[in-house]
């Protein structure tokens, strides 16, 4: 056993104190030190980013196009116009808000939704080969086309519907397609970004949610297109013919329809041979009213009578007066 003097234990209690008695100082040097830099480098924060991103949803989607809620309350705070702002899961009613708290008038943009652009079901695309690797549509797409013959139809591994933070996506198992519920949607862009196959788009929700689009872009050739998917595009051009508002256009041999200029009058779904055109919330259309049938037998066609033209009358001869003869 060892013994410690008092003198020795004396003399480690002042070590030990005269350390802690050093670091302390230390400690408040140094927090004097970061407390004088915080003052001298203090940079005043404008109060309203506050205000702004009470307002917003707090979702931190990124479909604004800012890092989260945060960033755009700064953007806006920051511009001179709201005209280009736009929070997608908020839409007018948190925009006019922040206006109100800026001082700025805010511009009703149009509500959106986003669509699926491919009708490749199982049904309508059958399989021709077995994906047996990782679930995932981006690891899918890098490694060959898919598995079946359209190498620009949906995958159906369900990418878009794990980015969704609304649970506003779906994989249908009849189907083998996602599905989006229009009342969750939010428009935050998160699954368009997501689809490697870049067939989610964003487009105007339309009145009364109506809206067309071609459900389609597969660029191959209408034979081998058709051959690919029974509702595939085949390029034949027939919905452009028949739009009278110049709203469809036909790139590398599949349709696309502008819904800035579209009027929803369905003429192109009623052209469309394969049903690539999906018109959605449309109430049914009325069924077109039967011809009369033709008569069985045509009348008879009366003969056209021409009329002897009558020879003109001769006049009457005068009565020859017979004169007295003088005696």
């Amino acid at each position: 056993m060892i013994e410690i003097t008092l003198t020795e234990l004396l003399i480690i209690m002042n070590a030990i104190v005269i350390a802690l008695i050093v670091l302390g100082s230390i400690g408040l040097l140094l927090a004097l030190v970061l407390f004088l830099a915080a003052k001298a480098f203090y940079v005043e924060e404008d109060p309203r980013i506050d205000q702004v991103q009470e307002v917003l949803p707090g979702a931190n989607c990124g479909g604004c196009g800012y890092p989260g809620c945060r960033g755009f309350a700064e953007a806006c705070v920051k511009s001179s116009s709201l005209d280009s702002m736009l929070c997608p899961v908020g839409g007018a009613e948190t925009m006019s808000k922040i206006g109100e708290i800026l001082g700025m008038a805010s511009v009703a943009a149009a509500p959106k939704v986003a669509v699926l652009r491919c009708n490749g079901s199982c049904a309508n695309r059958p399989k021709v080969n077995h994906y047996d690797s990782a679930s995932s549509c981006a690891v899918a797409a890098a490694l060959y086309g898919g598995e079946t013959a359209c190498s620009y139809g949906c995958l159906g591994m369900g990418d878009c519907v794990d980015v969704c933070q609304f649970g506003a996506l779906a994989i249908n198992p009849e189907t083998g397609l996602p599905e989006i519920d229009e009342e969750k949607c939010t428009a935050c862009g998160a699954c368009v970004k997501a689809c490697p196959k870049m067939l989610l788009e964003l487009r105007n929700k339309g009145p009364k949610s109506r809206r067309i689009y071609v459900a389609c872009r597969n660029h191959d050739k209408g034979a081998v297109a058709k051959k690919a998917c029974a509702a595939a595009c085949i390029g034949c051009s027939k919905c452009q013919k028949v739009c009278e508002f110049e709203a469809i256009t036909m790139d590398n041999n599949v349709a696309y329809i502008d819904y800035n200029k579209c009027r929803l009058c369905r003429k192109c779904e009623e052209a469309c041979p394969t049903g690539a055109i999906h018109a959605l919330n449309f109430p049914p259309r009325k069924p077109k009213a039967e011809k009369p049938a033709a008569e069985a037998t045509a009348k008879p066609v009366a003969p056209k009578v021409v009329k002897a033209e009558a020879a003109p009358a001769e006049a009457p001869k005068a009565a020859e007066t017979e004169t007295p003869k003088a005696e």
